[in-house]
């Protein structure tokens, strides 16, 4: 069985009071989109529960530790949300002065 929505030259809206719930038990869910994807939650949290959460083309960092080089990164974010990847240290090797974040 195959269900899709889908509209062609408009947006498509699914609204409900009490929730929207999607769901693939025995299967794959796929988002795509040309432009911008966007997860938001106004009064709650969202949610990634895997084994693997993969973000294949994060950017990294121009953080350079001293002493011994970990394979350990840290996920950091910018003042516009932006994410980008930093080599882990003793302490937080975040730094938004970062070109990833302009």
């Amino acid at each position: 069985m195959f269900f899709r929505l889908e509209s062609p030259t408009r947006s498509l809206v699914m609204e409900a009071p009490k929730g929207v719930e999607i769901n693939a038990e025995a299967g794959n869910m796929e988002a795509t989109c040309r432009t911008e994807l966007r997860l938001e939650s106004k009064d709650g949290e969202i949610k990634l529960d895997a084994a693997k959460i993969r973000l294949p083309r994060l950017p990294h960092g121009s953080y350079t530790p001293t002493g011994t080089r970990q394979k350990v990164f840290e996920i950091c974010v910018c003042a516009n949300g932006r994410l980008f990847l930093s080599q882990a240290g003793a302490g937080s090797t975040c730094q938004i002065n970062t070109s990833v974040c302009l």
